[in-house]
């Protein structure tokens, strides 16, 4: 799977990526330092995050709705703020998963080119996954605390933390598995021109 993605397309085949896999007894020892640095509320971003995506109607729209119909799959009432909160927890836990992995980038320009890039090593990493029978779950949510990620894992600063994705085999038992985003109709997203 590490190989499928490892032939991602990058531009002018700079192959930017660097792929920290953590698992066993060191996941649980960054699990531990991700929840201490988020009650902490020690959060360290290496790129900017928008959770309002700067007010575009659109955007939020789909943001919206997919955070109600989480919370409605995981049967949490939408004003039950305290388990809405260990829901958000739950990224630091790995959602479960034995296996993260970790994409840094180095910080070339405004970073759009290399991120770009590792989206494409991220994208073949997920399908060569659930090619395998595996599941992973791409988690922005990771890069917020991108120092405690380097400080536990021994990765100079130069390095920079986009996110990370748990992977495994999923539980197909489990609510969150049976979750399911929806998507716009093509005509909002996809223009003609002949």
């Amino acid at each position: 799977m590490l190989e499928d993605a490892q032939r991602s397309p990058s531009n002018s085949n700079s192959q930017p990526w660097r792929v920290h896999i953590v698992s066993g007894a060191k996941r649980e020892e960054l699990s531990g330092a991700l929840l201490r640095a988020a009650g902490e509320g020690r959060a360290s971003l290496d790129f900017t995050f928008d959770p309002k995506y700067d007010g575009n109607a659109d955007l939020m729209r789909n943001v919206k709705e997919q955070g109600y119909r989480y919370y409605e799959t995981m049967g949490v009432d939408r004003d039950d703020y305290e388990a809405r909160g260990r829901l958000v927890l739950r990224n630091y836990e790995f959602f479960g998963a034995p296996h993260v992995a970790f994409l840094f980038a180095p910080l070339i320009g405004d970073g759009v080119r290399v991120a770009a890039d590792i989206g494409m090593y991220a994208q073949t990493f997920l399908l060569s996954l659930a090619a395998h029978g595996f599941g992973g779950v791409p988690q922005t949510a990771l890069g917020l605390y991108a120092d405690t990620v380097r400080e536990s894992l021994g990765i100079p600063a130069e390095r920079k933390l986009l996110f990370g994705i748990s992977f495994g085999r999923p539980d197909e038992a489990a609510a969150a598995n049976s979750f399911r985003t929806s998507r716009m109709p093509l005509e909002e997203s996809v223009v003609l021109h002949s």
